[in-house]
């Protein structure tokens, strides 16, 4: 069997004076594709900082606080290696950090051999290499953008190179930590789509999110994520409820269900004609454009 993918024991990891995380116990199994969901604030993204190993929790004498992969001990490189990370703030360090803003399509993928952001001049790049990467655009819809520079992208199209990008080391598990912020909702549900596909092709997938609708039918398991504790997991269906999210945001929430997906919203507003056609589009692929347009 395959170890699990994370396995945390009473971890924690203080920031300044105060936890962040506190005391989580968690194991997250090899293909147990789960959402993190949580609001602002819950300690999400601190989850996915232990999950790479940039940040490391507090360790009582004779306790391993930290497994992933089965192993507490990772040189970070050959971790990076092994996990794939999409986050809109990688993208925006992409777009307007360390490579100068001028990395290609190309560049950018392959950037992923040597986990640094599209600049190329401290490893060789091989023909394998650059084969790899062209079929990690291809997969993603994105080979004609091969020679094009991300900041001349929409954000939809650089969003699924930088997802090509994590994919082209043929990672354990993807790591997506609000994935889809800044995208429109076209580009939103082309991103998603591509998800989905890697999920069933059995690339274990961790979803970290305080958008309900991100959360795919692929995703079975949802862990809720507050004030750095685990308040409550297990299956989906019986996460996703109105009583747990209305506990979860300290809000009461209505909760929605089509075509596997869930939307969450506050009691009482409306489930609108638009929203409709909004869940509609956004499940269904190629309905959406067809759905709007008609709803004026």
């Amino acid at each position: 069997m395959n170890p699990p993918v994370l396995q945390l024991t009473n971890a924690t990891v203080v920031k300044g004076d105060r936890p962040i995380l506190d005391g989580l116990t968690l194991t997250i199994g090899a293909g147990e594709h789960t959402a993190i969901l949580g609001p602002n604030g819950a300690g999400k993204s601190a989850l996915v900082r232990l999950l790479t190993h940039d940040d490391r929790p507090l360790a009582a004498e004779g306790e391993t606080p930290i497994r992933v992969f089965g192993h507490d001990n990772w040189d970070v490189f050959d971790l990076r290696a092994q996990l794939g990370i999409v986050s809109s703030d990688l993208h925006h360090r992409f777009v307007f950090g360390s490579n100068e803003g001028r990395v290609t399509a190309e560049a950018a993928v392959l950037s992923g051999f040597f986990a640094t952001q599209g600049i190329l001049r401290y490893g060789v790049v091989t023909p394998e290499m650059r084969r790899r990467a062209a079929e990690a655009l291809d997969r993603m819809g994105v080979s004609h953008l091969t020679r094009r520079r991300l900041d001349e992208m929409s954000s939809g199209e650089a969003r699924r190179v930088l997802l090509a990008r994590a994919l082209v080391t043929s990672p354990r598990a993807l790591v997506l930590d609000e994935p889809t912020t800044g995208l429109d909702l076209v580009a939103r549900h082309a991103f998603m789509e591509r998800v989905r596909q890697i999920a069933r092709e059995g690339t274990t997938l961790i979803l970290i999110t305080h958008h309900i609708e991100e959360i795919v039918p692929e995703i079975e398991r949802v862990i809720l994520l507050r004030g750095g504790r685990i308040l409550a997991s297990g299956p989906k269906r019986s996460m996703l409820t109105a009583e747990r999210l209305s506990e979860l945001f300290e809000a009461p929430v209505a909760v929605d269900e089509d075509a596997g997906y869930y939307y969450a919203r506050p009691e009482g507003t409306p489930y609108s004609r638009f929203h409709k056609y909004v869940v509609s589009g956004f499940s269904r692929t190629g309905v959406f454009r067809r759905r709007f347009r008609k709803s004026g």
